[in-house]
């Protein structure tokens, strides 16, 4: 539960802190005054949206805080995994937005995406206000009261249904789409098994247009190649036999060598000098080896450069027909394995399709048995939630009021083959009809009150916070309402936020936001009130008037019998024997 909440720059509030207990707060103020920035707070603690409209004019930022105690150890073990922490065995939660638009969470002292306020406060607090009651008169809404009501026997099949049902769909759309595509199909899969058996033709070979492009530009060259490695082999090594002066590399440095041979040994360098003519010596006979081999080794086949010119033209069109933006011969190969897959799933697709057809019978039965599962726990759970709920508004001054939750069959949805509707009836004899056709906005209020009431006990939230749900009510009715509140705080911590002093009075604890005024910024500030100033702000609910003797006896007239469900009936004893 909410054991604290601190609210700053938002909206007319600019610095309140509001401390919580268990049972039920009231919350109250003058017009204007900015009670609903207190629910406002809360629902940003929950995740939900900010509007940068309500920072407060001349701050930087809004902020609420938020300290829960008693938290779930699921919620707990969640905060921890996001690098959170309690302090002092307490929650703390909070969220800031700029004036900017900017918003920030966070969760244990740790900064956290928004969305994961709502995935924890969820669980924490639970907030009603008139919004929600419009939304009960939405079919969804109610089909999502009666399954809560219902609990198990609905969830549970239901939740194995909705699952089936995604992949019933899913199959479906698959279904669709082999089927109604057969034609373009057909026709993407000739086209690829024709360029497939194009290139399984050719059978190219990785790397093999590089290759084959240095092949035939040596072919085209033979001449030119040759003759430059064999006037370069004779240039070091000459088959002239005049000795008395050579010609080639290898004769000279043969006489280099012989001059510098006979003084090395007079001087260290120069025989230093005399190594590397001789090591230049055998460089040159490798080299002249080497050149010789080449140039016997060109190939000036016309043949061999016919052949391969019309192999690279092949490739060429290959490569120009699958070769991608890379335009080789490897981008072709890869093109062919993809498209080689790809085949293999269109070739497959009669295959998949009766697989998927007898997956979707199977579905289809699995969906009936779910559904009937569902629509049988709907409609002894809708049997009874009437009866409970009309129970409860005989207890909010609607002693002939009904509700009836009707069942139609439908068409199978994601949440089953049911339409959920309520309807109402007010008096003996008038005919049941949906409720949003039936109530009014005080007659709505008090279903709404009677189903949470109901449902605490089914699906139980620890903070309850109510926004003016008895507005449209008064007199005993407003009487009734705040008696079921303080019935519901006694499972739940309670907070309401109201105008009406018949349901004020019933509270544990009371607060209010009080306005000031100097003169060209207004400031509120939320003050938790003693018995005196109880009284007093009762009377101004009534009347209008602080100080009004008539609204005071009618504010502790009020607060008696409120305190009446304080007292407990004396347990009798007995002697025993």
């Amino acid at each position: 539960m909410l054991s604290e909440i601190r609210i700053t720059g938002l909206g007319v509030i600019e610095d309140a802190t509001l401390e919580l207990d268990p049972g039920f707060t009231a919350v109250t103020g003058e017009t204007g005054a900015g009670k609903t920035m207190v629910v406002t707070g809360v629902n940003m603690l929950l995740g939900g949206r900010a509007d940068s409209g309500l920072v407060r004019h001349g701050v930087r930022r809004a902020r609420v805080e938020g300290r829960a105690s008693k938290v779930p150890k699921s919620i707990v073990q969640q905060a921890e995994d996001r690098g959170g922490e309690l302090d002092d065995d307490e929650l703390l939660i909070a969220r800031e937005l700029s004036s900017e638009g900017r918003s920030r969470a966070f969760l244990g002292g740790a900064s956290v995406p928004v969305s994961v306020l709502a995935e924890v406060s969820g669980d924490l607090v639970a907030i009603h206000g008139q919004a929600d009651q419009w939304r009960l008169l939405q079919p969804a809404r109610q089909r999502e009261t009666l399954d809560t009501f219902a609990g198990k026997p609905v969830l549970v099949p239901l939740g194995e249904y909705s699952t089936a049902y995604r992949r019933h769909r899913e199959i479906e759309t698959e279904l669709t789409e082999l089927t109604t595509r057969e034609r373009d199909r057909l026709a993407e899969a000739d086209l690829l098994r024709f360029g497939l058996n194009e290139i399984a033709k050719a059978e190219p070979l990785p790397g093999e247009d590089v290759e084959l492009a240095a092949e035939e530009e040596r072919l085209a060259y033979a001449d030119g190649l040759r003759t430059a490695a064999t006037t370069a082999a004779e240039a070091l090594a000459s088959e002239d036999l005049d000795s008395t002066r050579p010609a080639d590399v290898l004769g000279l440095l043969a006489l280099a060598k012989q001059a510098l041979d006979g003084e090395r040994e007079h001087d260290a360098k120069l025989a230093e000098l005399a190594d590397r003519a001789s090591e230049l010596g055998y460089l040159a006979a490798d080299l002249a080896g080497e050149l010789s081999s080449y140039a016997s080794d060109v190939d000036t086949d016309p043949a061999r450069l016919s052949v391969v010119s019309e192999r690279r033209s092949l490739l060429t069109t290959l490569v120009r027909k699958h070769g991608g933006e890379e335009g080789t011969v490897d981008e072709v190969l890869e093109w062919a394995k993809r498209s080689a897959a790809r085949l293999a799933e269109l070739d497959g697709s009669d295959e998949r399709v009766e697989q998927l057809t007898a997956e979707l019978a199977e579905l289809r039965a699995q969906l009936k048995d779910l559904g009937d599962q569902v629509s049988t726990a709907r409609r002894e759970a809708a049997a009874r939630l009437g009866v409970a709920v009309s129970e409860e508004l005989s207890g909010l001054a609607m002693p002939h009021a009904t509700l009836t939750v009707e069942i139609h069959e439908t068409a199978p949805g994601p949440y089953g083959a049911d339409e959920i509707e309520f309807c109402f009836a007010a008096n003996p004899g008038s005919p049941a009809r949906p409720l949003q056709k039936a109530a009014s906005g005080g007659e709505l209020s008090r279903v709404m009150l009677a189903l949470e009431v109901i449902l605490s006990d089914t699906h139980p939230v620890p903070t309850l916070v109510f926004d003016e749900i008895d507005a449209g009510i008064g007199g005993r009715a407003a009487v009734e309402v705040g008696k079921r509140l303080a019935r519901l705080a006694e499972k739940a911590q309670v907070i309401v936020v109201t105008h009406l002093p018949q349901v004020a009075a019933f509270a544990d604890r009371h607060a209010v936001v009080l306005k000031s005024d100097n003169g060209s910024v207004t400031t509120s500030g939320l003050v938790a009130l003693d018995d005196d100033a109880r009284l007093k702000e009762l009377s101004r609910m009534m009347a209008g008037l602080e100080h009004s003797d008539a609204a005071q006896a009618h504010a502790e007239e009020l607060l008696a019998l409120a305190a009446e469900r304080h007292k407990k009936p004396k347990k009798k004893t007995g002697s025993k024997g």
